[in-house]
Order: structure tokens, then C-alpha cells, then sequence
């Protein structure tokens, strides 16, 4: 688990710097950090999504992991929990539901945390899982000076994703193939796609349906193969 702790703290730190400091940058050099994100993130997903090898599986895990997404509702149960913070707290001039969707989704969507928290619980290797902490933190200041402190609650997210990934390996790890590692991060990065082209304001995807897609490679391979 160090790995995540440590990738946890990186955005905990990150949000926090953000919060503080980036009141003091210009609302329109925030806005063009923000676009430049949104863009890079389009080319991460689009880097990650070049390692499909199995389309067939990759298509059916994203439209019946979209139709369980769809069916519970997986973002309006998000958004509902960060405007219940929301109200709890003194001022409530921050976009919980906003920031939180977005760390969340840009933190735990992708080949790197997926693969990394495999890499931790099977190895102990966690060296995947500190680039993505440095990266992670600087993404953050930025998300958080624009986004507000709503990001800083993705950690939690990222902690229990990561983590139960993590926990989850050192159980079926073993078992699992590099096709549905490869297939997993691939989906993930198609995500991030999806998040990069929201961030520009491009789209109004609502990506949190989309989650359970990046599970479902390791049910079809196990049946199909």
C-alpha cells in the first residue's frame, strides 16, 4: 500500500498548495493551465488507448460496464454525496461535485494506476506508483486553484481505488492475464479522453457511468478468452 499512501498524499498536498496559493495567479493564466490539462490528458488517453489488442472486448466492456454505470447511476450517487458536503459546509462557495468528479476521474482513470497498483500488490514494486504521485500532485495545484476543494477529496477516492486494486492482487492477481492488465488501461485511457475533451468544455460526458467498463476485460476474456 505504500505506493497509494504515497500517491494519496502527493494529491492531498498537491490540493492544498493549490487552494492556498492559486488565488494568486490570474483567473485567465488558471483558465489556460486548465485548457493545456485538458489537452494533455486527451494524449495520455489517446497514448494509453493505442494499446488495445482485443477490440471486440474492449467495445462490450464499455457498453455494458455504460449500461450498469447507467442503471445505478454511478455519477448522480457522486453528485448527490458532494453537494450533501457541500452543504455542510460554512460558506459553500466551492464546486465539491465539480472537483471532486474531476480528480476522481483524472486520478484513478488509466494504465498507470491500474497497472501500478497490480505492480504494488503483486511485487511490491511501487515505482509506477510515485511518477504518478508527482504527477499527480502537480495536477492537482492546478485542478484545485480552479476547480476548489473538491479536488482534495479525490484522494479519498484514489486511496480506496488504488487500494482495493492493491488488496485485490494480492488475492487473484496471479490469475489475471496481461491481456485483461492490457485491456483494463486501455479502457481507462479511453476514459481519460472522454475527461480531457469535458475539461475543455467540449463535451458533458458523465464518466463516473463509465467506470465499471474498466472491470469487465477480466470477466469476457475469462469466458471468451
Amino acid at each position: 500500500m505504500l505506493g497509494t499512501i504515497i500517491n494519496t498524499f502527493g494529491i492531498l498536498i498537491g490540493s492544498l498548495l493549490g487552494r492556498l496559493l492559486g488565488k494568486k495567479l490570474p483567473k485567465s493564466m488558471g483558465n489556460a493551465v486548465i485548457n493545456t490539462f485538458g489537452i494533455f490528458t486527451i494524449y495520455l488517453g489517446v497514448t494509453g488507448a493505442m494499446e488495445i489488442e482485443n477490440t471486440i472486448v474492449v467495445i462490450l466492456s464499455l457498453v455494458l460496464g455504460t449500461i450498469v454505470g447507467e442503471s445505478i447511476d454511478i455519477q448522480g450517487r457522486v453528485e448527490n454525496f458532494a453537494y450533501k458536503i457541500k452543504g455542510k459546509m460554512s460558506g459553500g462557495q466551492d464546486n465539491l461535485a465539480t472537483g471532486f468528479i474531476t480528480g476522481s476521474l483524472l486520478f484513478c482513470a488509466g494504465a498507470m494506476g491500474v497497472v501500478g497498483a497490480l505492480q504494488g500488490g503483486l511485487s511490491g514494486d511501487h515505482s509506477m506508483l510515485y511518477t504518478k504521485s508527482v504527477i499527480d500532485g502537480i495536477s492537482a495545484f492546478f485542478l484545485s486553484a480552479s476547480l476548489g476543494l473538491g479536488v482534495l477529496f479525490s484522494a479519498g477516492a484514489v486511496f480506496l481505488y488504488q487500494g482495493l486494486i492493491v488488496m485485490l492482487a494480492w488475492g487473484i492477481g496471479p490469475f489475471l492475464s496481461q491481456a485483461m492488465i492490457t485491456e483494463m488501461g486501455a479502457i481507462g485511457s479511453l476514459l481519460l479522453i472522454g475527461l480531457g475533451l469535458n475539461i475543455l468544455e467540449a463535451t458533458n460526458i458523465r464518466l463516473m457511468n463509465y467506470i465499471p467498463a474498466i472491470f469487465l476485460p477480466i470477466l469476457l476474456l475469462l469466458i471468451f478468452g
